[in-house]
């Protein structure tokens, strides 16, 4: 049973289980994620599995590499334009955040890996390319 405390949710027994364990969030060079204990899918900042709906999560860290699954330039709400990626985690999930590098060089496909779990700017985290890909002239 959940009860809802001001504007955070918290399970009733008193069992870290279902939310993410916020004693590591200082880690900057760390991303922590959950895992549903019953079916093993690994989410992102998720109080249920979006699989089985199970709330017996735990978290675990990431070891920091992933895939870009989508790259996009947004011009907005900022003074110059920014990166904004959905990476998919080697883990299995996914999180949305920053890869450095230039704005047209990012590309679905690109390995990337985390340079900081948190931007301090934006609270997302930031990506750097593992390899520069090749890729010629269109």
């Amino acid at each position: 049973m959940y009860h809802h405390s001001g504007s955070a949710v918290q399970q009733a027994a008193g069992s870290s289980a279902g939310l993410l364990d916020r004693r590591a969030t200082t880690d900057t060079d760390a991303i922590l994620f959950q895992r549903c204990t019953y079916c093993g899918t690994a989410m992102y900042h998720r109080l249920l599995c979006p699989v089985c709906q199970g709330s017996e999560l735990r978290t675990e860290r990431s070891e920091g590499t992933g895939t870009v699954r989508h790259a996009t330039v947004v011009h907005r709400n900022t003074p110059s334009a920014r990166n904004v990626s959905l990476v998919e985690m080697a883990e299995g999930f996914v999180v949305r955040g920053r890869v450095m590098g230039p704005l047209i060089g990012i590309h679905s496909g690109d390995r990337v890996r985390l340079s900081t779990a948190k931007d301090p700017v934006r609270g997302e985290p930031v990506f750097q390319l593992i390899d520069e890909p090749y890729r010629a002239w269109h």
